[in-house]
Order: C-alpha cells, then sequence, then structure tokens
C-alpha cells in the first residue's frame, strides 16, 4: 500500500528547503570576506587583461 502524507507538512518542509537553499546561496554571496572578494576581483581582471592582449584584431578598413 502506499503511504500517506500530510500536504501540509510535505509544504512545510519544502518551503523549508528552499528557504535552506537561499540562505546557503545569500551565504556564499555575502560570507566571503572583503580581502577574498577583491584577491578574486584583481584575478578576474588580470587574466581579462591577459586575454585581451592576446587578442587579434583586424582593422575593418584594411579588408
Amino acid at each position: 500500500m502506499a503511504e500517506i502524507v500530510n500536504l501540509r507538512e510535505m509544504r512545510k518542509r519544502k518551503r523549508r528547503e528552499d528557504k535552506e537553499k537561499q540562505a546557503d546561496a545569500n551565504r556564499r554571496l555575502y560570507g566571503t570576506p572583503k580581502r577574498l572578494r577583491d584577491t578574486e576581483e584583481k584575478r578576474r581582471d588580470r587574466e581579462s587583461a591577459k586575454l585581451d592582449g592576446h587578442r587579434l584584431e583586424t582593422d575593418p578598413a584594411e579588408d
């Protein structure tokens, strides 16, 4: 036989799980120390500048 479930309890459980997922995302977003955020931003900027430095660009007027 199938297990009997209380729909109200299932909704509450789902809501709690959703809140926990949101809290986890917020912890990752806002829980990083400023020093680490700054370091990560500088690393991304360096990688972007390096990539842009290796970009091959052609002048449309020469074609």
